[in-house]
């Protein structure tokens, strides 16, 4: 079964999710707004992250650091 949570929606109509897919992949999923061409492509987490610093990529480390609040330890 695949899972997707939204990442973040541009004012131009672009989207982003995080996609974990039946066989436990997780990438992000671009889906470019249909000016652009509508296309969607999938991109390995750090080279997506890698790639820039945009509202998109923001919101990711977000969530990741979000998984500390549950359980923090002191290193």
């Amino acid at each position: 079964m695949t899972k997707a949570r939204k990442l973040y929606s541009s004012p131009t109509g672009d989207r982003w999710f995080l996609i974990r897919n039946a066989l436990g992949e997780i990438f992000v999923r671009h889906e470019a707004n249909s000016a652009s061409g509508g296309n969607v492509d999938h991109i390995e987490i750090g080279a997506f992250l890698s790639s820039g610093r945009g509202p998109e990529h923001q919101e990711l480390l977000r969530l990741i650091g979000s998984l500390l609040d549950d359980e923090t330890t002191h290193v």
